[in-house]
């Protein structure tokens, strides 16, 4: 087999995606905006759910003078109709969806007498509710034996804490318990439903770290939000049909790595 020029391999990759229509929420910052950005590189329509209007209309301008397929939808993901609507939306402007990416989520780091009950609310309802909703929205509005694709980005820290992280890692922990219970709910659809659980990815200021930062890696690196959206990429692919269920752990390695003090 011959060696594809990098031009031919991008050529190749926009073929599997530029017919499909892929909604991430939380898509204009972080891990979302570089999910958002690789579906785009590969060829997708981009739908960008999120709360942040400024950042989003300025993101997804720059990258429709680029002739990317993104579009900002503008939601509050806590209203469960204004999932709903966005689905008309979605639904009426493109007749279809094929990837769902639910990438939103928050966290309230306060000491356990500290939280108020309404800030638990508030993170589960953006990173656990939004994601079920949006996954029901999906299933009522998908045809049967079609391609169709749901990842959730859940976290470590479903497995793994630290202090004054309940609320955070509950939400996460019910993002992997949800994921296999979707996948075996919607199997009969026909698509698949995963979840990529991330350690430490760091957003802004990479140049900045430690060399101890990046060598308490086994992978000997922080983590980056391209190292996610390659992910969704891979689990996209519509020939990856075996794989579902799956909570996928990316962290360097650390999740198996032994600490002991000294």
């Amino acid at each position: 087999m011959s060696v594809l020029r990098k031009n031919e391999y991008w050529q190749v990759k926009q073929m599997g995606y530029a017919e499909k229509i892929v909604l991430v929420t939380g898509g204009v910052n972080g891990i979302g905006k570089s999910v958002s950005y690789e579906f785009l590189a590969a060829g997708a329509t981009v739908i960008i759910a999120d709360i942040d209007e400024k950042n989003g209309e300025v993101l997804v301008r720059e990258w429709r003078q680029n002739n990317y397929k993104a579009v900002f939808y503008k939601i509050d993901l806590t209203d469960v109709s204004a999932i709903r609507t966005m689905y008309q939306f979605i639904v009426c402007s493109y007749k279809k969806l094929d990837v769902l990416i639910n990438n939103a989520g928050k966290g309230i780091f306060k000491p356990i007498c500290e939280l108020k009950i309404e800030e638990w609310d508030e993170v589960i309802h953006l990173n656990l509710r939004a994601a079920f909703v949006t996954a029901q929205e999906f299933a009522k509005y998908h045809k049967s034996n079609s391609y169709g694709r749901i990842i959730n980005i859940a976290s470590t820290r479903y497995v793994m804490s630290e202090p004054n992280s309940e609320a955070y890692a509950a939400s996460k922990g019910g993002i992997v318990a949800l994921t296999h219970a979707l996948a075996l709910s919607l199997s009969a659809k026909n698509f698949t439903v995963n979840a990529i659980s991330p350690g430490w990815i760091e957003n802004h200021h990479y140049e900045e770290l430690s060399m101890k930062d990046h060598e308490q890696h086994p992978s000997k690196r922080v983590g980056k939000p391209e190292d996610i959206a390659r992910t969704c990429i891979f689990l996209a692919d519509d020939k990856n049909d075996f794989i579902t269920g799956q909570n996928i752990v990316i962290d360097g390695g650390m999740t198996k790595k032994m600490i002991y003090t000294e």
